[in-house]
């Protein structure tokens, strides 16, 4: 398959950054742009049904459990309240936004509960779901798919640590538990944290 340098005419789909792996995805004919996460100008296409970040262009190395899991420690040092949390890093700042209610919609659409502006994100592109001590994430008919640990999912039980890819976004789970009884039930979404 022949990259495809910006500024070229191509028909709608995803395309893969040959230099940093982001996925760019057009939704009608028109000119490729650079890529806005690393400037690159070469792209290759991207399927839009592949069932691993690796093969969808995302990065997945070898070290990425050892990266996750500092994060995760560094998150959970700044948070006070016991709870579950979901991380995501934005414009180089850390948004952490508790999960407080049944259902915690993710996506472009202005009315999502945590909104993700970027061409990669669905506007109804997954929900996270809370069922007694449960959280599962489960994809909203999302364009681009929904992906835990590197793996693409349908529905899914998430853990603490957990990481899902949402388009160019990478969330973490965190929960931290405190004494019996002290959970939140609706605490306001902070930033800023870590």
């Amino acid at each position: 398959m022949t990259p495809e340098s910006s500024g070229t005419i191509v028909e709608a789909g995803s395309f893969r950054c040959t230099n940093c792996d982001f996925v760019l995805t057009l939704d009608s004919s028109g000119p490729l742009a650079t890529c806005p996460a690393c400037g690159g100008a070469l792209f290759e296409r991207s399927s839009l049904f592949t069932t691993s970040i690796e093969a969808a262009g995302g990065p997945a190395s070898a070290g990425s459990d050892t990266e996750r899991m500092r994060r995760v420690t560094s998150v959970r040092a700044a948070l006070e309240r016991p709870g579950d949390y979901v991380c995501y890093e934005e414009q180089g700042e850390m948004r952490v936004v508790p999960l407080a209610g049944a259902w915690t919609r993710i996506g472009r659409s202005l009315s999502a509960d945590i909104h993700l502006e970027d061409q990669t994100v669905s506007r109804r592109h997954a929900m996270i779901v809370r069922e007694g001590d449960t959280i599962r994430a489960l994809d909203d008919r999302s364009m681009n798919g929904l992906f835990l640990n590197g793996e693409r999912i349908e529905s899914a039980t998430l853990s603490d640590g957990d990481e899902l890819l949402i388009g160019r976004y990478r969330l973490l789970l965190v929960s931290v538990r405190g004494v019996a009884g002290e959970e939140h039930e609706t605490a306001p979404p902070t930033a800023g944290a870590a």
